[in-house]
């Protein structure tokens, strides 16, 4: 059972074969094929792989994606890359098994159990994976960088935290409202970037003569000093989170409590399943693990809610991630984090005021993307970090500048960018520049692209055509 669409192949994209069609596989076929390059879907699911073939420029073949007949009417010997992401590590590192031997030039796969996940370095070396994905791992990552800085309701790092992003929402009687960009060092003393702008519908990329409104949601680039700083003069600076309560103990919970933990955070644990809770407690030793409804309200309320610093919605199911946070947000918990997975949600939590929003899909399918994008860039200003900012309207990556780049030594504004780019920072041997127009990118510079430019895979790519 096959469908596909016509598609003219373009020049430096990829065949790639994704195994296994559930919430991350649909994400990630959805990123690449818009990508333009050639994507085989297989599941076994027949519904799954004509919606996808329906819906979206790729292939569907319907059968086991571990068996090799299967595998070679999907094309995998010839592949550039095959990404299994079943719900079965075991299945997902077979499949790779079989594709690397068959001619697959490279593999990922979804493993999400934390003893396979150790062992990763030796499935590199001997099974010939390329790159392991953990959803689970990723989200908790992301919703530790939040709690981290309560202030921003997303934080993404660059340069290995040298440089940090952190998205705000500007609610009436801010004192930003009314202040155009170039104003801000003046008024506020602090190096910061705003970067990037959401106003209703519009996205932009703003000047130096945008002027901020009440509602915008606003991405500023800085070091954590700085965005520290910043947010303290605007009066919106948040005190660290020191107790935390989760709600839903799956495995996203466990590698969250587990670095909150280390970090010193204390953590309070509702899960209904009595059984998981018992290998939490195992597993978990310092953190408190409660047997009970994380949606009855009463609970709640007896285990602290209104008097916690942080909580965090994690249960499998949307609806009941947003129930809770919407209670949690009523009773003034000052940190909500809420786990959604259905993207045509967001705009409906930023209108009840949730802000922090994790999407496990999402997370997973902008860390293979950069992976995809950095296989097929030229030689240096290879992708080193990428994610999607403002319900993934614009992307922000890093680059590294190879020795051969074409504009080495020029100044920033002898540059012609494309529209709707721009360089966000430079890191220049561990320090942050702040980008102005004389300054140059040079060997061995760490460059921060923010852009509405969709499919950026190398630096040479932000420059407009001569």
């Amino acid at each position: 059972m096959t469908q596909a669409k016509s598609r003219l192949q373009l020049e430096g994209n990829m065949n790639i074969v994704i195994v296994g069609i559930g919430k991350v596989g649909s994400t990630v076929a959805e990123y690449l094929s818009r990508e333009g390059h050639e994507v085989v879907v297989v599941d076994r699911n027949p519904d799954v792989v004509d919606h996808m073939a329906s819906n979206y420029d790729v292939l569907g073949i319907c059968g086991n994606g571990a068996s090799i007949e299967i595998q070679k009417e999907a094309g995998v010997p010839k592949a550039d890359l095959i990404i299994a992401l079943t719900s079965s590590d075991e299945f997902n590192i077979l499949c790779c098994i079989l594709a690397k031997k068959s001619g697959a030039r490279h593999a990922i796969a979804r493993v999400r159990n934390p003893d396979y996940f150790k062992q990763l370095n030796f499935m590199r070396k001997e099974l010939g994976l390329s790159m392991a994905v953990n959803p689970e791992l990723e989200a908790a990552n992301a919703i530790s960088r939040m709690l981290r800085f309560p202030s921003a309701t997303k934080l993404e790092l660059f340069a290995k935290g040298r440089l940090e992003m952190a998205e705000v929402t500007l609610f009436p009687g801010t004192l930003l409202e009314g202040v155009a960009l170039h104003e801000l060092q003046q008024k506020f003393g602090a190096q910061v970037l705003i970067c990037a702008v959401q106003r209703g519908d519009d996205v932009f990329i703003p000047s130096g003569e945008f002027v901020l409104h009440a509602g915008d949601h606003i991405n500023v680039t800085a070091s954590h000093a700085d965005i520290s700083t910043f947010f303290k003069s605007l009066g919106i600076y948040r005190d660290s989170v020191r107790s935390v309560l989760i709600v839903g103990g799956g495995k996203i919970a466990f590698y969250l409590a587990a670095q909150l933990l280390h970090l010193g955070m204390r953590v309070k644990i509702v899960e209904q399943d009595e059984a998981t809770c018992e290998l939490l407690s195992e597993a978990l030793p310092k953190a408190t693990i409660l047997h009970g409804d994380g949606t009855d309200q009463e609970l709640l309320l007896e285990e602290g809610l209104g008097s916690i610093d942080a909580c965090v919605s994690l249960t499998g199911i949307d609806e009941e991630n947003i129930i809770v946070s919407m209670f949690a947000a009523m009773k003034k918990v000052k940190k909500v984090i809420t786990k959604v997975n259905r993207s045509n949600l967001f705009s409906i939590m930023r209108s009840v005021g949730i802000e922090s929003v994790v999407s496990p899909r999402a997370v997973t399918g902008e860390l293979i993307l950069r992976y995809v994008r950095a296989m097929r860039n030229s030689k240096g200003n290879s992708v080193q970090t990428l994610y999607k900012l403002l319900d993934g309207r614009m992307e922000a990556l890093e680059f590294i500048v190879g020795e051969s780049a074409p504009f080495i030594g020029k100044t920033l504004q002898e540059l012609q960018f494309k529209k709707g780019t721009l360089i966000a920072g430079i890191i220049r041997a561990g320090k942050l520049i702040h980008p102005q127009g004389s300054d140059v990118m040079l060997p061995g510079d760490l460059v921060i692209v923010v852009t509405t430019a969709p499919g950026l895979r190398d630096l040479k790519d932000t420059l407009a055509e001569a």
